[in-house]
């Protein structure tokens, strides 16, 4: 029997802690049993309108959408990034709203001041930028003293930084403000030249980099532009703009003599010597014969021209002082400081003169070193006013101008040269004085080295302007000192040769540089006023004429005139030029047909005309014009008159400002009336007969006939009495004047009705009128005159005569209208009604001419003559019953 197997023992299960789990990669892992859910669910908050945009609904933003505000927070922050981007979010902003500028301008100067003394360059020069070029051009009209004064305190504070760079943008801000605000200088004087001398001392900090030393002479430069120099008038140059680059800078706001004076004068005593030593530390580079750089030389010339305003304020101060008896401006020897000045410069400054290199010098630096001798020059000769110089040390300055005007230093190129002329003019104000002090030799040369720079230069140029400044000062002084004596021969041949040159330089000028021209011819005047006090000058005033024709008029024997640049000059030179004549003892005969032609130019204003007329004629009752000249002057002028339209009633029936009638009447006016001036009329009616009488011969339009004729009935007067040559001209001439005004008239003229004198033809029926009026003779024989061209043939009608028809009605129809014209005057028709036989001869003729078989008129001809003998018949019947009456 098989046995039995045991019972199976079961394994005692035991507990698990962690059951492992295999995981496959790359399935998330589900969340644990413990985990506690932090997921947040909610309704969404739907706000009507956000707070902030609320905020600045209406409020001016830049284009990052920020207000001004918080703009200027910004430039409070700790990043420079930010600060800077703050900055240029104010300007954008003030650009797009000017008016935020305005509204709030002092509370941004108050937080914008802040950053003057900024820590980061880009910060500062951001600012200095916005400063610039949109906040200080917003404050032109405002109260700048208090704009000022919000600044300068932060500029004062961060001159005293420690870092140097700081300091150096504060000298660029207060230039900013002083160039906005001029006076605020002399408010903070004392302070401002402290600092520029504290700054100054430091040379460590500009040895290595000169660009931070420029920074600083450009501030101290535009400061001591604004101190009052020696205001030496500059004549005819102080009036233009181009003479005005001889001036320095100076606003009528800063006084001329301020409280702060007395403060400037010793700051400047202890800033000159400083600025002498910044230029010796550039000296011994220049020893060396190393090339000067352009940044050295820039600081080098602002130097001396620090030192060149400096020193023309102390002169200007001591001749201040001398002149009103005050040798001290509160309590200061400004003399004595000026003296310690002057051996400081003389030392250290002077006795460099000449600067030059010892190796060759290159086109470029031959132009530097002739800039910086030039300004040292200009020092030294206003020192020279005030100490006499030395011998030795006169003799090397005077050879230096001496080359400087003979073009001996600079090379000859185009850029040399400009830079010599412009340069030139502030040595040229010397020159005077200079020629009166120096002995012979030197006077000669100098004057000689003068004329070739005034001949040789630009005659549109500023140079030309100091020259013509400086030779007025040598010819007539202002201020009453003779700077050459016109006996000494040599000096007198200078002088002639001058004012030769001044007829050549206006035409040369033309009409295009008015403001050139005016220069001249007010040095013109000033010479012709000044002329008879010498004979010499007075012989080449008068000669000067003859070079003058060209300015106002050229008349060429072919009839061709050219028109010189007078008659396109503004009116203030026309006077001027007009004026200068007043003072020739002499005006020839051919400047006065010069002028006459120049006055018939179209385009010469009618008071020009006039005022020529008026100063010619006062120059004829100074005895400068002979009686015949000027007799002869009106002469040409009224018959070369060119009147524009023909028509007679075209003036009054259209447009006034197309015709220049008015304007030949008013000049025919002014005529008479100045022949009425002349003196003995028996004697110029006697010139002026044969004068009219050869000019009314050459067949002239009948504008200039009138005006001849309405000259000799001026004159004509129970002492003159016509000419028997006269008489039987104006026989030959007044019947063709008479059918000549009927033809000029319009047609419904002769219809008018009223006095003869009211109508247009008027004017020109007065001057028959009143020789009919005077010599009955010469009436008869007119009358006679236009019968007989009625029995005439064709052929002997008047020949050359544009106006006259050649069919017989036409002249029949003429000559009837001529008559009917006198009949409209009661005086003239009843002086006529005297000459009955006449008038009955014409009527025969005419009534003849229409009853006449031989002579075959068509129609209308005949129609033509019938018409004007009845209105001549009504006339006359007219007349004869008043007659009657009578």
């Amino acid at each position: 029997m098989a046995r039995s197997k045991a019972p199976t023992k079961k394994q005692q299960k035991r507990g698990v802690d962690f059951k492992k789990i295999k995981r496959k990669i790359g399935r998330k892992l589900p969340p644990a049993q413990n985990a506690t859910s932090t997921e947040i669910k909610s309704k969404a908050i739907v706000l009507p309108e956000q707070s902030v945009a609320s905020e600045k609904a209406g409020l001016a933003v830049n284009k990052k959408g920020l207000t001004l505000k918080e703009l200027l927070q910004q430039t409070s922050h700790y990043n420079s990034k930010v600060r800077k981007d703050a900055l240029l979010g104010i300007k954008d902003l003030f650009l797009k709203h000017p008016d935020e500028l305005r509204l709030h301008k002092y509370a941004v100067i108050e937080k914008l001041r802040e950053r003057i003394g900024d820590d980061d360059r880009l910060v500062r020069e951001t600012l200095y930028q916005l400063f610039k070029s949109v906040i200080f051009p917003g404050f032109k009209e405002d109260n700048q003293e208090l704009f000022v004064s919000l600044m300068m305190a932060y500029i004062f504070n961060s001159m005293t930084h420690l870092a140097i760079d700081v300091r150096l943008m504060a000298f660029k801000f207060l230039e900013l403000v002083i160039q906005s605000y001029p006076p605020s200088f002399f408010l903070y004087a004392e302070k401002i030249l402290q600092n520029f001398e504290d700054i100054l001392r430091k040379n460590q900090f500009y040895l290595e980099d000169k660009s931070k030393l420029k920074t600083a002479l450009s501030g101290l430069e535009q400061c001591l532009l604004l101190l009052p120099c020696n205001k030496k008038e500059v004549g005819s140059c102080e009036k233009n703009d181009a003479g005005q680059g001889m001036l320095h800078a100076f606003s009528s706001d800063v006084p001329a003599e301020s409280a702060g004076c007395s403060i400037i004068i010793p700051k400047l005593k202890d800033l000159v010597p400083v600025l002498v030593n910044c230029f010796q530390d550039f000296i011994p580079a220049v020893q060396t014969g190393s090339l000067l750089d352009m940044q050295s030389f820039d600081c080098m010339l602002s130097i001396l021209h620090s030192i060149n305003l400096s020193v023309k304020f102390f002169v200007y101060m001591t001749d201040e002082g001398t002149s009103e008896s005050r040798p001290s401006h509160g309590g200061i020897d400004v003399a004595m400081l000026g003296g310690t000045i002057y051996m400081t410069l003389l030392k250290k400054l002077l006795v460099l003169f000449p600067l030059n290199m010892r190796n060759q010098l290159s086109e470029k630096d031959d132009v530097k070193y002739f800039v910086l001798n030039t300004v040292i020059t200009e020092i030294f000769l206003h020192l020279s006013k005030w100490i006499c110089p030395s011998g030795v040390l006169l003799e090397k300055f005077l050879d230096f101008l001496e080359n400087a005007l003979l073009g001996k230093i600079c090379s000859d190129t185009r850029s040399g040269k400009a830079i010599q002329e412009k340069h030139l003019i502030s040595l040229l104000p010397f020159v005077p004085k200079l020629v009166s002090q120096v002995a012979n030799d030197w006077k000669s040369r100098l004057l000689q080295a003068f004329t070739k720079t005034f001949k040789d230069c630009n005659p549109v140029s500023s140079l030309k302007l100091a020259c013509l400044s400086t030779m007025e000062e040598m010819l007539v002084p202002r201020r009453g000192m003779l700077y050459l004596d016109p006996r000494d021969p040599e000096i007198l041949n200078f002088q002639i040769s001058w004012i030769r040159e001044l007829p050549v330089l206006l035409i040369q000028l033309g009409d295009k540089n008015t403001s050139y021209s005016q220069v001249v011819l007010h040095l013109l005047l000033r010479l012709g006023q000044r002329a008879f006090m010498n004979y010499s000058f007075a012989l080449e005033y008068d000669n000067m004429q003859f070079s003058l024709q060209e300015f106002f008029c050229v008349y060429e024997d072919d009839g061709n005139i050219m028109y010189g640049p007078f008659v396109r000059l503004p009116r203030e030179s026309q006077e001027l030029s007009l004026c200068c004549l007043h003072y020739i003892s002499n005006l020839d005969s051919r400047m006065l047909k010069s002028i006459a032609y120049c006055c018939l130019c179209p385009d010469l204003e009618q008071y020009v005309l006039i005022r020529v007329i008026e100063i010619l004629h006062s120059a004829y009752k100074s005895g400068h014009i002979l009686i015949a000249d000027h007799i002869s002057f009106f002469i040409t002028l009224v018959s070369c008159f060119r009147v524009f339209p023909e028509n007679i009633n075209a003036v009054i029936e259209r447009d006034v400002n197309i015709s220049n009638q008015g304007s030949f009447k008013s000049v025919t006016s002014i005529v008479c009336s100045c022949l009425s001036q002349m003196g003995d009329s028996s004697l110029v009616f006697i010139i002026l007969e044969k004068m009219v009488l050869d000019q009314m011969s050459q067949n002239l339009p009948l504008y200039n006939v009138c005006a001849m004729l309405r000259m000799l009935i001026t004159l004509d007067s129970k002492e003159t009495i016509i000419s028997e040559q006269a008489f039987v001209s104006l026989v030959k001439f007044l019947p063709r004047y008479l059918i000549d005004i009927v033809h000029c008239i319009a047609e419904d003229d002769g219809k008018a009705s009223g006095s003869i004198s009211l109508s247009p033809c008027g004017y020109y029926l007065v001057p028959c009128f009143f020789l009919f009026e005077k010599s009955h003779k010469l009436l008869s024989l007119v009358l006679k005159t236009l019968g007989s061209w009625i029995n005439e043939s064709l052929s002997l009608l008047p020949h050359n005569h544009t106006h006259c028809e050649t069919d017989i009605s036409s002249r029949v129809d003429a000559i009837v209208s001529v008559l009917l014209l006198l009949h409209k005057d009661d005086k003239m028709w009843q002086i006529i009604s005297s000459f009955k036989a006449e008038i009955d001869s014409i009527l025969q003729s005419i009534s003849s001419i229409q009853s006449s078989e031989e002579i075959s008129m068509p129609l209308q001809e005949k129609h033509k003559v019938k018409c004007a003998l009845d209105r001549l018949q009504n006339a006359t019947s007219t007349l004869h019953t008043e007659m009657q009456e009578v």
